[in-house]
């Protein structure tokens, strides 16, 4: 049964990007955008939007360079900025308006930045294993791991690797991580396995001062309550920064999900009975 429609648009530049359009168009229900994380896509979201789409229409869209998205053959072009003009064009074009943001690592952070552009429009935000302050050591890792074109030899060895470079997932069945797999990598025209994002989207972030002091940013959702998700075992965002954000932010909800690194999948019990408790207030 098909749960979601697939559809792409064109970007600005002429880029063909797609997204996932789950639950009615006319749904009195503020309506959810997904947003993943750095090399992530629409795929991870699939039961989270499965499940909320029986209350609500959920967007899930695949950035330039992941997924179906078409790449960029300037990867300079990986910012936010330009995410921020795809984003908009998306919203659009689909007739949204207003708006609650799940957002996982990269989602999150570009959550923040588009409160700072088009604060109006957003009702909620859900910030999943981010926060304004990335750890170094965590960062280090996923740079590395980003930049690697990767072969597996089959799904098997691709579970294999997946476990081997993230065993802190909260993932618990076979199912569960070949699912996580499939998102991960695609089979090219040869049918080799290759990391389904482009490696190139690493450059941009190489650069000095590529990431600057985001607290200000992450202040820009103060107007707005926030759920912040945070695996008990990440090392990207660490317990005193999350902390933090529950004392100076005015309407800030934290859980912590037991035995998760980064980043928690959302399908954690805990997980859903936040997200669920966090929907119905708003």
């Amino acid at each position: 049964m098909t749960h979601f429609i697939e559809k792409t648009f064109i970007a600005q530049d002429g880029l063909t990007l797609y997204y996932r359009d789950y639950g009615k168009a006319s749904s009195p229900n503020t309506p959810i955008l997904c947003l993943p994380g750095l090399t992530r896509n629409s795929m991870d979201f699939h039961r989270v939007a499965q499940r909320l789409s029986s209350k609500r229409r959920v967007l899930c869209p695949d950035y330039r360079g992941r997924g179906q998205s078409d790449y960029d053959p300037n990867p300079y072009n990986y910012v936010a900025p330009t995410y921020l003009n795809d984003l908009r064009h998306l919203l659009t074009l689909c007739g949204v308006h207003h708006f609650i943001i799940i957002g996982t690592s990269l989602g999150g952070l570009i959550a923040m930045a588009m409160a700072l552009v088009m604060p109006a429009a957003i009702k909620g935000v859900v910030l999943n294993d981010i926060g304004p302050e990335i750890a170094n050591n965590g960062r280090r890792r996923i740079l590395e791991y980003i930049g690697t074109d990767s072969t597996p030899l089959n799904w098997g060895a691709a579970v294999d690797e997946l476990q081997s470079l993230f065993p802190n997932l909260s993932l618990k069945t076979d199912e569960e991580w070949l699912e996580a797999a499939q998102a991960t990598y695609r089979l090219d025209a040869k049918g080799v396995l290759h990391p389904n994002w482009d490696i190139n989207l690493v450059k941009p972030l190489l650069r000095p001062n590529a990431i600057p002091d985001l607290w200000p940013i992450f202040h820009a959702l103060d107007h707005v309550p926030v759920l912040g998700i945070r695996g008990a075992l990440s090392d990207l965002l660490l317990p005193e920064t999350f902390k933090r954000m529950g004392i100076t932010h005015p309407e800030f909800t934290s859980v912590t999900i037991p035995n998760s690194g980064h980043v928690p999948s959302l399908w954690e019990p805990e997980s859903e009975s936040a997200l669920d408790t966090f929907f119905n207030n708003l």
